[in-house]
């Protein structure tokens, strides 16, 4: 049995089978790992739910922010933004079914065997897993509950900037959600820095990849992740990015976790490019 980590795929879903039949994906046999935002943006996000959700057993994914947006456009239409191509979800027979089952998937996936966690876009430095884990669970927790509307509609803004334990009720809630949706960088003592978005040396100096924080409390960890499709392939330790621009015109990448890791690119045309409405 063969074990794949896929990153973002945001509607592309015709990329995405392509993608599996380059690494010949064996339905059934083969798990496939996701580091989320299925949907949004790209050209088939119905598809790609209905696809994924579809796998059951077989596959894991994480939330994105995109994912996560697609929710809150759900339950307040207000939330829907000019460039989303979300409407075929919500249009769908199978709406209500297809979202019940994104809202129940987690922000963080572990597997004891290989060793490899995944996120969506990264972890503060004050974290471990075991802190990462109980992070987690607090927000899919309430995603998971009748009263999920609530967190919701106050899960959209920036601050809190830094992790304290005694964060509490929105605060807390919102700041774990930015660092496994939409965290790419940090300031040296682990503010977040969420208006930053570009590629490595983009950033004002004292901004540094998430990753790179010499205090990380997860070095120790192999972390899989998506979200930052300007970082450019690296090398760092215990690191492996896998949203690599496929809605922008760049590739699909797999990575096949089981044995050595192998990385497999798929080039796409790109439904989408920087700036095209």
């Amino acid at each position: 049995m063969g074990c794949y980590a896929i990153g973002d795929i945001q509607g592309c879903f015709r990329e995405l089978q392509t993608l599996l039949r380059q690494i010949n994906y064996r339905p059934g046999r083969d798990r496939l790992w996701f580091t989320g935002d299925l949907v949004n943006r790209g050209p088939q996000s119905l598809e790609t739910l209905r696809f994924v959700a579809g796998l059951g057993d077989h596959a894991v994914t994480v939330l994105g922010n995109h994912d996560l947006h697609l929710l809150a456009a759900a339950h307040e239409p207000r939330n829907i933004k000019r460039k989303d191509t979300l409407h075929a979800i919500l249009d769908a027979p199978d709406r209500d079914e297809l979202l019940d089952w994104l809202r129940r998937r987690p922000l963080l996936h572990h597997d004891p065997e290989s060793g490899y966690t995944m996120v969506h876009a990264g972890l503060p430095p004050q974290w471990d897993l075991d802190a990462a884990a109980r992070c987690a669970h607090e927000v899919e927790a309430v995603l998971s509950s009748p009263g999920f509307g609530s967190y919701l509609d106050h899960m959209y803004g920036d601050l809190p900037e830094i992790w304290r334990e005694d964060l509490a009720g929105r605060d807390r809630l919102r700041f774990i959600t930015n660092c496994f949706t939409r965290l790419r960088y940090c300031d040296a003592d682990g503010r977040l820095a969420l208006p930053y978005k570009g590629s490595p040396g983009s950033q004002p100096k004292g901004i540094y990849p998430w990753f790179e924080l010499a205090d990380r409390r997860s070095r120790d960890q192999k972390i899989v992740f998506g979200h930052w499709s300007t970082l450019g392939e690296r090398s760092d330790k215990g690191i492996f990015p896998l949203d690599t621009g496929c809605l922008w015109g760049g590739q699909l990448t797999a990575l096949r976790l089981d044995g050595e890791p192998r990385w497999h690119r798929l080039p796409c045309h790109g439904a989408r490019k920087p700036g095209k409405n």
